[in-house]
């Protein structure tokens, strides 16, 4: 078969969505790219392109970007395209005037080991959530969120010690590579779509909110550093450091480790001793190595320590 005769929709915007545009570019026939809409952002409000866009605007690739993907002119713009298949990665809820346009169906591709973690954050979830294996999932889409039957999955097992953006990045590629297989396997005859498992107890990928990234310092050990790289580099673990007198410096934690040891402080409880900052909590102590303090710029504990006061501050919350 020849691939390049098989015409392709993307849909996208984050940078998730790079590899798999590279492997549709090189291997089959990337028609257009389609997302959003250039918006202002920074200080400055100035335009920055997606870097999905960026992608379009240095292959050459015809790119569109719909405010309203109902809008019947742009519904007979893609049917006069007679697209083979739209692929979907990390992009918002497709129509249905859309999604039963392509001639073999409207595929996502979704970071998470379905129907687990159905939702906008499932690199990170996965992590906070102290899970041994996650992956990435290709399915049909349908007219809910995630819940399409699945083409295909690839597992791998979480290292304890990886990050949220670290996961990002070695899923985005294996992810591109599930792309490929379900397009050649569904071209090939060689995929049968399963229907998702129904289950009462399925973890969800919440968004994320000023209630869910604070730490709570009453938490074991544990689950209070999976927290902290599982929101590494973003949205970043809150917390406030707290004077005697109840001043605050909010705080980000991006990097920590843990002490697995019993005492009686108070969980909250800050202690600078040695060049370091440690913090109790349920179980132990949480080792801070890399933060960032409210009018400072991310650093590691040694270098916070040259200039900052840490010792005025007795307690976390």
């Amino acid at each position: 078969m020849n691939y390049k005769n098989v015409k392709i929709i993307f849909m996208g915007t984050a940078e998730f969505g790079i590899p798999t545009l590279n492997i549709l570019n090189d291997i089959f026939n990337l028609h257009t790219i389609i997302t959003n809409f250039d918006k202002p952002s920074g200080r400055g409000l100035k335009i920055k392109f997606s870097p999905v866009k960026e992608f379009a605007i240095k292959n050459n690739i015809n790119c569109l970007q719909p405010k309203n993907l109902k809008n019947d002119e742009f519904v007979e713009k893609i049917k006069s395209i007679d697209p083979d298949f739209i692929i979907v990665v990390a992009f918002r809820m497709i129509p249905e005037s859309i999604w039963r346009i392509p001639k073999y169906g409207t595929i996502n591709l979704h970071a998470s080991l379905l129907p687990d973690y159905r939702g906008s954050a499932p690199i990170n979830w996965v992590i906070i959530n102290n899970e041994k294996t996650t992956g990435v999932t290709t399915f049909f889409i349908d007219d809910k969120i995630d819940t399409g039957d699945v083409l295909l999955q690839d597992e791998i097992i979480i290292d304890k010690t990886i990050n949220a953006g670290e996961l990002h990045d070695k899923l985005k590629f294996i992810g591109g590579l599930t792309v490929e297989k379900t397009i050649k396997g569904i071209l090939n005859n060689k995929i049968v779509r399963k229907k998702q498992k129904h289950r009462t107890n399925l973890n969800t990928a919440y968004k994320f909110n000023k209630e869910n990234i604070k730490i709570d310092w009453n938490q074991n050990c544990i689950d209070i550093y999976n927290k902290i790289r599982g929101l590494n580099p973003y949205p970043g673990a809150k917390t406030s450091f707290i004077t005697k007198s109840g001043e605050t410096k909010n705080s980000i934690l991006y990097e920590s480790d843990y002490l697995l040891e019993k005492h009686n402080l108070e969980n909250g409880k800050l202690i600078h001793v040695k060049g370091k900052i440690k913090i109790a909590c349920n179980d132990g102590f949480i080792m801070i190595n890399n933060l960032k303090i409210e009018g400072k710029r991310r650093m590691d504990t040694k270098s916070l320590l040259n200039g900052f006061q840490v010792e005025k501050y007795e307690k976390v919350k």
